[in-house]
């Protein structure tokens, strides 16, 4: 899918993404769409099950987040999310989860860069978070993100033809 098409793919579903995670109620992702989408367009993510994302980060994320493999150490507070969809060989758009990575003090997971990760269904019900309900569901998300360790602050960035 092009750019463009994924663009437009996501444009059709992106209030009923907005309605499903709502339902969560989590104020860390609240009004995720004000936030700065770091990506150009929605981009295939492979280590997301193959769905399309847009990566968005907010106010306290975003200036250190921009700077991508020189960002260092993000900020507690930084929020990255991540809205979903998918699109079937048919053309036919599904909202996808929601994943977000959010910032927490020093020891919370010391071995996650201190990092919580939450996954959010499309009907708005958490599928887990770290340290939280069905936290060993979460593990696969600490542990791909260990592959770039330290060095990224535990952050897999987005590719290079789409970023801002």
């Amino acid at each position: 899918m092009t750019s463009a098409e994924a663009l437009a793919a996501y444009n059709c579903v992106q209030d009923k993404l907005k309605a499903g995670y709502a339902k969560a109620n989590l104020s860390e992702m609240e009004d995720y769409t004000s936030w700065t989408n770091v990506a150009t367009s929605p981009y295939n993510a492979a280590t997301h099950g193959g769905r399309y994302v847009n990566n968005w980060a907010n106010d306290i994320a975003k200036a250190r987040y921009l700077k991508y493999e020189e960002l260092g150490t993000m900020p507690v507070g930084s929020v990255i999310a991540k809205d979903s969809f998918q699109v079937n060989g048919k053309g036919q758009v599904s909202p996808g989860p929601m994943f977000l990575m959010e910032k927490m003090s020093a020891g919370f997971d010391p071995d996650g860069g201190d990092w919580k990760y939450t996954m959010v269904m499309p009907n708005g019900s958490v599928f887990g978070q770290t340290n939280g309900k069905n936290s060993e569901g979460m593990v696969f998300c600490k542990e791909c993100h260990a592959s770039v360790g330290e060095d990224q602050d535990f952050l897999l960035l987005l590719p290079e033809e789409v970023r801002r």
